[in-house]
């Protein structure tokens, strides 16, 4: 016999036992994100690889090193699982005209795919719920990001997560920083890396957020780039942390802070956690005010983040945080053949008012349905037998708590159960 096929390495299930903590998480926020007034969009898997080499940047570790990118057979178009939402978000945006009217607040949900050597917290399947402002230019919708997450690790009772901030300022201030840098890390050439002499006249912004151990002095001494910022780019930070402070939202101003994306400007932000070990951040993003020109649009403003779900959910599963049960509330027990026609019917009444019910399948004896019925969970059983088809009635027993069990119709049944 052939070895039984497996997922592919970092490409996971969600079993049912763990469906109930996504399910909870996925309600809480879309909940969270209607209160804020923002709207989903939905955008394909699959997009021109074209699409991230521009927005997300050629010389960066997703675009050189981590995205599923093949050909298509049929026409030879370069296509690619996307690594990331930012991007698809505006290509839609842009292609439908979506800022013809008025600025977009949006958001979307799903899996990204991304190349990377599994650990936990870091998979080549994930997912990711992010937020975008589109068409936005102020730093009140920068802290409208930031506050309003805040409010979301309020709502999951997550309390070990920290806010660094920092500015990227305008292209003009990254152009003077960027040679700066390329002057500096080239004094000290012999302690590089790999990755770092190679990205050095590329996009040496990216030296700064190397995790190799033996650079942190190096980059720790690097230049700053808020000693470059232009006045407009260090008005718009000083007026996101105003807002900030008003709204006693604590952060750290990290001027090593640069993101992964070169599409960003201005504000970047990141939420990190000591819990999930080298994975510790749970949430990111920033401003990227050229994106949507970038691919091709209208030049308009823009900022958004994105958080990953399976880092947001581990931290969850360590504080032993359960979903709040949400068992049905009947079980139809049916013993005979007439019975079984008749259950079915009752089971259906009984939705029509709204209720979730369980319909016994696969036979035996009342006792063992009653078992079944028990450890479901289900508030009532819905008994049917030969005398209950023979009188047009079920009869209703309650299972968590006291009481006696009773014959009515299926509607009264129905009614007894919504009420």
């Amino acid at each position: 016999m052939s070895n039984p096929i497996q997922a592919v390495r970092g490409m996971n299930d969600i079993l049912p036992a763990d469906a109930a903590l996504w399910e909870f998480f996925e309600a809480t926020v879309a909940d969270w994100l209607r209160a804020y007034g923002y709207t989903q969009i939905r955008t394909p898997i699959v997009e021109s690889t074209d699409l991230f080499v521009r927005s997300i940047g050629e010389v960066t570790d997703i675009v050189e090193k981590e995205m599923y990118s093949f050909e298509d057979k049929l026409n030879g178009e370069r296509l690619t699982l996307r690594p990331e939402g930012t991007a698809s978000c505006v290509r839609a945006a842009t292609q439908h005209n979506l800022l013809y009217n008025a600025p977009q607040r949006l958001w979307y949900q799903g899996a990204m795919f991304r190349h990377e050597r599994p650990q936990k917290g870091r998979y080549r399947q994930f997912h990711q719920v992010g937020v975008e402002s589109l068409g936005y230019a102020g730093p009140d919708m920068d802290a409208e990001h930031i506050i309003m997450t805040a409010r979301l690790w309020k709502l999951l009772g997550l309390e070990d997560v920290a806010l660094e901030i920092n500015s990227l300022g305008s292209s003009e201030a990254r152009s003077r920083y960027r040679s700066r840098l390329i002057q500096y890390f080239g004094q000290h050439a012999d302690a590089l890396d790999e990755d770092a002499k190679r990205r050095l006249h590329s996009n040496p912004l990216r030296i700064l957020d190397s995790k190799n151990p033996a650079m942190q002095s190096i980059i720790a001494a690097a230049p700053k780039l808020m000693d470059d910022l232009d006045d407009e780019s260090r008005a718009h930070f000083d007026a996101l942390r105003q807002m900030l402070d008003a709204a006693c939202v604590r952060y750290t101003v990290n001027p090593r802070l640069v993101r992964g994306l070169d599409y960003y400007n201005a504000t970047v932000f990141e939420w990190v956690t000591t819990q999930l070990g080298a994975q510790g951040t749970v949430c990111a993003g920033g401003r990227y005010d050229g994106l949507i020109a970038q691919i091709g649009g209208k030049p308009a403003p823009a900022c958004g983040y994105a958080m990953g779900v399976e880092r947001l959910l581990a931290l969850l599963q360590d504080k032993n945080f359960t979903p709040p049960a949400l068992p049905p509330d009947a079980y139809v027990l049916h013993l005979g053949e007439q019975a079984d026609h008749f259950a079915i019917s009752a089971a259906e009444k009984l939705r029509d008012e709204g209720l979730s019910v369980v319909l016994h399948c696969g036979g035996g004896s009342f006792k063992a349905q009653m078992k079944k019925a028990d450890a479901s969970g289900a508030r009532y059983a819905i008994i049917i037998g030969d005398d209950e088809v023979a009188a047009g009635e079920v009869s209703v027993k309650p299972l968590r708590e006291a009481g006696e069990q009773h014959r009515m119709t299926p509607a009264a049944a129905a009614e007894l159960l919504a009420r």
